[in-house]
């Protein structure tokens, strides 16, 4: 989905609340890309969708009209969606994972290699709660297994519960790259 996609994910994040008295950690390349879809919304989206809704409206009942009724409930969307997007931000702590210096201590940000106990190494890279995109191995920060590996050290064996029950790893890399697309 295209960063100015929002025909179907007009809620996705919204049901995502942060935990209590926590910061909206957030990387620098995923401020960009809200701010980037708030733009567009504001910029382009929105103000196209007006233009239609007020040339439906123009054309009278308004009460069997489609492109009416469908414009209104669209418009509903992107508001709410303009109203998630600006509060994310306005709560955005952004943290540059480039400038942390190089350690092998877990903290947000973090790119991690890790072995499970059969063996098997998978990387992840832990980021803020709009950035999570299983399919490029990122990770919330707020998820099970990030939770887990935060603040430990290269060598430590960490436990979480998974789906498949409690499982260690055994962290083996870590490092703090740029995580842009």
């Amino acid at each position: 989905m295209s960063p100015h996609d929002t025909s179907d994910a007009v809620n996705d994040g919204e049901t995502i609340a942060l935990p209590q008295g926590a910061k909206n950690y957030i990387t620098p390349w995923g401020h960009m890309r809200l701010r980037s879809e708030l733009r567009h919304l504001l910029d382009e989206a929105r103000p196209e969708l007006v233009r239609t809704v007020a040339w439906a409206a123009s054309n009278g009942d308004r009460s069997e009209n489609g492109d009416y009724i469908y414009g209104k409930k669209r418009l509903r969307e992107i508001d709410r969606r303009i109203r998630f997007l600006t509060k994310r931000l306005d709560h955005a702590e952004v943290v540059d994972p480039r400038l942390r210096e190089d350690s092998e201590q877990v903290f947000f940000g973090a790119t991690v290699t890790y072995a499970d106990g059969h063996g098997s190494e998978r990387t992840i890279s832990i980021v803020g709660m709009d950035e999570v995109d299983p399919a490029r191995n990122r990770v919330s920060w707020i998820a099970p297994i990030a939770r887990a590996l935060l603040k430990a050290r290269v060598g430590d064996v960490v436990s979480f519960q998974s789906p498949r029950g409690s499982e260690e790893i055994e962290i083996i890399d870590v490092r703090y790259q740029a995580l842009c697309e």
